[in-house]
């Protein structure tokens, strides 16, 4: 089992997933100040689920060079690793927003704000699948 994070600076999409079916289904966002969730709700997440790792989405642009928010990520995914001791896998989640915005059937339209925390977790979804999808060939 495994919860997967789309990292945001105002949401972090939340994902579960197991690897019998290589699935994953949206399971909730968490508000974030400045991309700092609310640890405790994190807590709470692991607590509830009890992972055997945790998958972060890091952003990157289409090009494969770094921005802001690929640092942050990163700096997201230490905190995670250092607070709970959990492994901690980063995934390069390109495209998963726009993957997520054809599952809401919104592509071309911008989300509105209250469709944020949805999106958010089926763009964790999308990356959790993906690292899902990329495990299952290494372990073949």
């Amino acid at each position: 089992m495994y919860l997967g994070f789309d990292f945001g600076m105002k949401f972090i999409g939340v994902a579960t997933g197991q690897n019998v079916t290589n699935t994953a289904s949206p399971l909730t966002s968490l508000r974030a100040i400045d991309g700092i969730p609310a640890w405790e709700d994190v807590e709470d997440l692991l607590n509830k689920w009890k992972p055997e790792a945790l998958i972060v989405g890091i952003p990157l642009q289409m090009d494969g060079a770094t921005q802001l928010t690929t640092h942050c990520a990163k700096k997201f995914a230490n905190r995670l690793r250092e607070r709970f001791k959990i492994p901690v896998h980063m995934v390069d989640e390109r495209l998963s927003t726009w993957e997520a915005k054809q599952r809401l059937k919104s592509p071309t339209k911008k989300p509105k704000y209250k469709q944020l925390p949805e999106l958010n977790a089926l763009a964790a979804t999308v990356l959790l699948e993906q690292w899902l999808h990329d495990n299952r060939k290494l372990s073949d």
